[in-house]
């Protein structure tokens, strides 16, 4: 129970205390139910149509997330964003619709249409209209951990067992339960929650109880594990980069002392455990030989980039329209890419997995929207970014205790524009990046007192 102080309106009139229900606190939040469902079920088996994929779990319930929204819109009768984040938050679409209508097949480009709509307007609106406060904020947050935690040890028992994706003649490649089709979902899902653990322990809420910073400094070393035994190059370095700026953001002695826990513990995880370390290693060293000595999947990246460009210098203004980076594939490539990729283990047969996107989500923007559609979307992000990063040194130099909630939003959206550079949207986890832009956009275009910014006298604060 907690307690709560009534004055009566009368002046000298005495107080009174109530007692609460606690559980009061968690009513408040009900909304944030299909949030924390789509962070969740990405995980589940994807595809519930017949004929290929549709919408998976995670997607239905980042739909009824948006009616949420919408009916509790309609029902509270408030403006629902303010000018700056509907116009930030909104500009994407422009570049969709146009990509969509100068398409050579508008009809075709509709489901790429919905999509992105989905993944980088609706959904990101949703996660800014449904967090009330910090407190709503650290749930979905806690929910990526929770995601990882799962994620990274079934991971990491396929790895211990063999059971794994295949990789190097052995099938000891940790995927999770996404299996060797989505060969990035666990990488993806231990990253952030990896990235959400490690800002929670560089700047543990000041209400938080004591042993939560210790836990989530465990969960952050321990998600390397997993992280590693993924061996996705791109999200390798996309952590790496992310990590970087976040102890930066959290102040110099900090990032010192972070730095040192995290080296040592990699050196006692890899190397003195020997966890995959050879393995390890070549992969690591692979990363420098990209330009010099690149495997297939580096060389058919290069090509699909070109083909990309090729594609936009056709149609540089808008593009060759939603959905149709594959249509105009083998127009463009060159005869030295592949048919497809190999996948096998973790439960599924050897197949082959055709190539039907550049990897570069960039480029895939680029070739299918023109310019006007990647100055749209990345103007979008860059200025949610921008934001995120002002007002956390503006929390920073005012000891703001949503701080944490700052760091996460900066190094989630900073993992996935960097991670951007070598891969696109596809799969059960595409969803989950409206999620993260949400939460980065509610950090950086919320009102002050939204974002946990101490109350003025007189009023309640809600960090």
């Amino acid at each position: 129970m907690t307690t709560t102080t009534l004055t009566a309106p009368g002046p000298g009139a005495p107080s009174r205390t109530v007692a609460r229900p606690r559980s009061a606190g968690w009513l408040r939040h009900w909304p944030l139910l299909p949030l924390i469902a789509t962070v969740l079920l990405p995980a589940l088996p994807y595809g519930l149509g017949v004929g290929g994929p549709s919408a998976g779990p995670a997607d239905i319930a980042s739909g009824i997330a948006v009616l949420v929204c919408v009916g509790r819109l309609l029902y509270l009768r408030r403006r629902p964003l303010s000018g700056a984040a509907a116009l930030v938050l909104g500009l994407p679409a422009v570049g969709f619709a146009v990509a969509t209508v100068t398409a050579a097949d508008p009809a075709a480009a509709l489901p790429g249409l919905v999509r992105y709509l989905q993944v980088f307007v609706l959904v990101p609106a949703a996660v800014c209209l449904l967090l009330k406060d910090a407190h709503g904020f650290r749930i979905v947050a806690g929910a990526l951990v929770v995601l990882a935690l799962v994620q990274g040890a079934v991971g990491v028992e396929q790895y211990v067992t063999g059971t794994g994706a295949s990789y190097m003649g052995e099938e000891i490649r940790a995927v999770g339960t996404f299996g060797p089709s989505d060969i990035m979902g666990m990488a993806t899902v231990v990253a952030y929650g990896l990235l959400a653990a490690a800002a929670c322990a560089l700047r543990t809420p000041r209400t938080a109880p004591a042993w939560l910073r210790p836990c989530a400094a465990v969960v952050a070393v321990g998600l390397i594990v997993p992280l590693t035994l993924s061996f996705s190059r791109g999200v390798w370095l996309a952590t790496a980069a992310a990590l970087l700026v976040a102890l930066a953001l959290a102040g110099r002695r900090q990032a010192l002392t972070s730095l040192a826990v995290l080296g040592a513990s990699a050196v006692v995880l890899v190397g003195g455990f020997g966890i995959g370390s050879q393995l390890i290693a070549e992969r690591a060293a692979s990363v420098t030989q990209v330009t010099r000595a690149p495997d297939r999947s580096v060389s058919d990246r290069y090509a699909m980039w070109s083909a990309a460009g090729s594609m936009w210098r056709e149609q540089p203004a808008t593009g060759v329209g939603l959905k149709g980076f594959p249509a105009h594939r083998d127009a463009h490539a060159s005869v030295g890419l592949s048919s497809g990729s190999d996948t096998a283990g973790a439960g599924q047969e050897f197949r082959r997995q055709a190539l039907l996107s550049p990897h570069n989500m960039y480029l895939l923007i680029l070739s299918e929207q023109g310019l006007i559609g990647l100055t749209a979307v990345v103007g979008s992000w860059a200025a949610i970014l921008v934001g995120a990063v002002r007002r956390l040194r503006r929390a920073r130099s005012r000891g703001d205790a949503a701080m944490d909630c700052g760091l996460v939003a900066v190094a989630l959206l900073t993992w996935q524009c960097v991670n951007f550079l070598y891969s696109d949207i596809g799969g059960p986890t595409t969803v989950l990046g409206g999620v993260i832009l949400g939460l980065a956009a509610w950090w950086a275009l919320a009102e002050p007192e939204k974002a946990g910014t101490p109350a003025a006298p007189g009023k309640a604060g809600t960090a």
